[in-house]
């Protein structure tokens, strides 16, 4: 089963220099935990609601004035909308992560992955579990 087929279509991305306030209102009005970050048009990093908490508010820096580069995951591990969902799983273990964001042919943001999404869409409860107890160590 190819990524395109369970990945979400909808893809938000914020400007390394945007705050990590405007981070957490778009995170909390798309319903999710993570955000890709992006400079020049090429992503750089993520910011997860994780970094928000750990990386900012427990060290009482100003959500309205630090940036989300600041505070983000440097580097970033992205699919293909063309891969199979076998393959981008083992990747998800490797690099301990639970969303990833989907690329087309042209390094276009198409979409994301979540372990959710191969759970529920892909059917596969024994790679999700996999990926869920592999990252959570």
């Amino acid at each position: 089963m190819k990524v395109k087929e369970v990945m979400k279509t909808r893809a938000d991305v914020i400007h390394f220099d945007h705050t990590v306030e405007e981070a957490a209102k778009m995170m909390a009005k798309g319903d999710y935990g993570s955000l890709p970050i992006e400079r020049n048009d090429r992503m750089i990093g993520m910011i997860t609601d994780r970094d928000i908490v750990v990386r900012v508010v427990a060290k009482g820096l100003n959500p309205s004035s630090t940036t989300v580069e600041q505070c983000m995951s440097e580097g970033i591990s992205y699919c293909f909308e063309e891969d199979e969902i076998a393959v981008v799983g083992q990747k998800m273990i490797s690099n301990k992560i639970r969303r990833m964001p989907v690329v087309n042919k042209n390094k276009k943001l198409v979409g994301m992955l979540s372990l959710g999404d191969i759970a529920n869409k892909a059917q596969n409860k024994n790679l999700s579990h996999d990926i869920l107890s592999q990252i959570s160590h």
